[in-house]
């Protein structure tokens, strides 16, 4: 069982959490698809804060020895997948980088000919 002055504390800095993201969100410094992983994070903590039986449930079910080993492994598996996923969208981002700077050299080229046909007219 997480003392009440631990829960209190964590509570607190949940909110501050989501009101920090909400900041991020609201000054456009991140984007709605990326703030639902974000939101996703806190509300695992939120739900581990309000039910500590579900880490318990959670160590029993694996066979791990302590709460605190079933919760750093937790942490550990939700800062992979966070990190599966920006990794993710970074890897689209750049793939869509790569498509616009093609595009733009080939519509360079074009207006590079089209100037010199213009000129070779005059």
């Amino acid at each position: 069982m997480i003392p009440i002055t631990l829960r209190i504390t964590l509570i607190v800095a949940v909110i501050f959490y989501f009101i920090f993201i909400l900041y991020y969100l609201k000054n456009k410094m991140l984007e709605l698809k990326y703030t639902l992983i974000w939101l996703a994070a806190g509300f695992v903590m939120v739900l581990l804060i309000a039910f500590p039986e579900l880490l318990l449930l959670f160590v029993t079910t694996f066979g791990i020895e302590s709460n605190m080993n079933g919760l750093y492994i937790l942490g550990f598996a939700f800062t992979i997948m966070t990190l599966m996923t920006l990794t993710s969208i970074v890897s689209r981002q750049n793939l869509k980088i790569r498509i616009l700077i093609q595009e733009l050299s080939m519509m360079e080229k074009r207006i590079r000919e089209l100037e010199s046909a213009e000129q070779r007219d005059n």
